[in-house]
């Protein structure tokens, strides 16, 4: 399998498999994450998901180049609503989806990684994309998502150089939450992924939705959304136990319900 997907304790985790190519991805391992985002979206039980690469080089360095069959209008074409790897644009998966960013993430990867909610990265990871320096464009959310999760400049200092950032420079315009030692990237996506699970699951998804959907709209025009997962985290039963935990000094049992 060109991608696994492993889920226990609420948690899933999808790994790209493909480490003698530096977790590249091709047609096979992207319609594997597209089934896998699908299926996430349906499972309720899930309350968090971790994408990762395997092995320790690579994260993932995007489209795998030695299987380039399109030209880059012929890319650009295709129908890829949801961004690199099925995350880079998604917007209807409700679950926070944390990044272990454990070797490069470029080009596509770095799409995917931006696509994602928390990024935890090891120190050595590599980060940017490269796309201008091969005749190429950011075509699958690179142009259109890191202009709007950092400051103009930094983006364009990013986008318009084709360079590549370290992990702390990333770190400091916030295109990350944490840089650890590799020794420590997993303790730090387990704590990342405690502090999720100890709160209602149905308050994560209200939030996680309500940002994704109302990215766009004025302030005004966001708050009078009325969501569906916003309505359902409303009227749930935990909303109620949370406040009974509260009350009676202990920790809220979430049913998701």
């Amino acid at each position: 399998m060109s991608v696994r997907l492993e889920i226990a304790g609420h948690v899933a985790r999808v790994t790209i498999d493909r480490p003698e190519v530096l977790n590249a991805i091709d047609a096979e391992a992207e319609a594997a994450l597209e089934a896998i985002w699908q299926r996430l979206e349906s499972d309720r039980d899930v309350r968090a998901v971790v994408l990762t690469g395997a092995g320790d080089r690579a994260f993932c360095v995007g489209a795998d180049m030695k299987n380039v069959s399109k030209s880059g209008l012929e890319y650009w074409a295709s129908t890829r609503p949801n961004g690199f790897g099925g995350i880079a644009l998604r917007t209807t998966l409700d679950v926070p989806v944390i990044a272990r960013v454990n070797g490069h993430a470029l080009g596509g990867g770095f799409e995917m990684m931006l696509g994602c909610d928390i990024v935890v990265a090891a120190e050595e990871a590599g980060l940017g994309l490269p796309e201008p320096r091969v005749g190429r464009l950011p075509l699958d959310g690179g142009m259109v998502l890191l202009q709007r999760q950092i400051p103009y400049r930094a983006a364009m200092g990013v986008l318009l150089t084709g360079r590549r950032l370290k992990a702390a420079e990333a770190l400091g315009l916030g295109i990350v939450n944490e840089v650890v030692p590799r020794a420590n990237l997993d303790d730090a996506v387990d704590r990342w992924l405690a502090d999720i699970l100890a709160c209602a699951p149905l308050s994560v998804r209200a939030i996680k939705q309500t940002v994704r959907r109302t990215a766009q709209m004025a302030a005004v025009e966001a708050q009078a959304q009325r969501l569906p997962a916003l309505i359902e985290c409303l009227q749930s039963d935990d909303g109620e136990e949370g406040v009974r935990a509260f009350r009676e000094k202990r920790a809220p049992v979430w049913t998701g319900k």
